[in-house]
């Protein structure tokens, strides 16, 4: 089809005036006055984070004191900050690309997994579990946006090993106080019942020094009878 010359003026414009909105955003990218860009694509709409951007950001995670894991559905560690490698103590580049179950204990490993069947995007929540190296960690767990891409899951790691060890001396202490208390109200009960025989025996020998004290004063009289019969016969 032969366009006219006024319709390629018109198409040239077209292109300068989208060909200055390119620039214009690539400027905006260059300057940092952009944070992420949305592309529209086969799957919807997705959201990339600009480099700049995002730097602040991994910076802060890389050097928090707490461990961040991003973890998949099937329990893949497809991210971890250095913090969180160094509390489960294994080479960084070895955590990356392991089981999460792995580090955890087998006895929580089953707990973990019912855990996270239960998550939602709209709820979220923690649960403390013990490590292979006798750590305790409590576990903050998200379900990653489904804008970002996936179910996946962040992780937010808390080193408890020292409150554990409290709680579970203050248990132990706890422990004993109860075998304590039980011994002195054992003690307490065996008192009152040596109390109770006390008692009991002396109100036995009270009554029969009451049944003597009769006996007694009936032979006295039974004696004066027959002292007095015996000076009438002699009379």
């Amino acid at each position: 089809m032969i366009r006219t010359k006024e319709q390629l003026i018109i198409e040239n414009d077209e292109l300068r005036a989208r060909m200055a909105e390119i620039e214009d955003a690539l400027a905006a990218i260059r300057n940092g006055e952009v944070d992420a860009i949305m592309v529209s694509g086969s799957q919807g709409e997705q959201v990339y984070s600009v480099s700049s951007a995002e730097t602040p950001y991994r910076t802060f995670i890389e050097e928090m004191s707490e461990g961040a894991v991003t973890l998949t559905k099937e329990g893949t560690i497809l991210y971890c900050n250095p913090r969180f490698a160094a509390i489960v103590q294994s080479p960084y580049e070895k955590v990356i690309g392991s089981s999460l179950q792995r580090f955890i204990s087998p006895d929580d490993n089953s707990k973990l997994d019912n855990f996270l069947s239960q998550l939602t995007h709209d709820k979220h929540d923690v649960i403390v579990v013990s490590l292979t190296n006798t750590l305790y960690l409590r576990l903050s767990i998200h379900l990653l946006p489904p804008y970002l891409q996936g179910d996946n899951y962040i992780i937010i790691a808390t080193d408890i090993s020292d409150l554990k060890k409290k709680e579970n001396e203050l248990t132990e202490i706890i422990r004993k106080l109860v075998i304590h208390i039980k011994a002195l109200r054992a003690l307490r009960i065996d008192n009152i019942c040596d109390t109770l025989d006390t008692v009991g025996r002396k109100n036995k020998l009270e009554f029969a020094n009451d049944k003597l004290n009769k006996e007694i004063l009936k032979l006295n009289r039974l004696v004066e009878k027959l002292k007095q019969r015996q000076k009438k016969a002699t009379i």
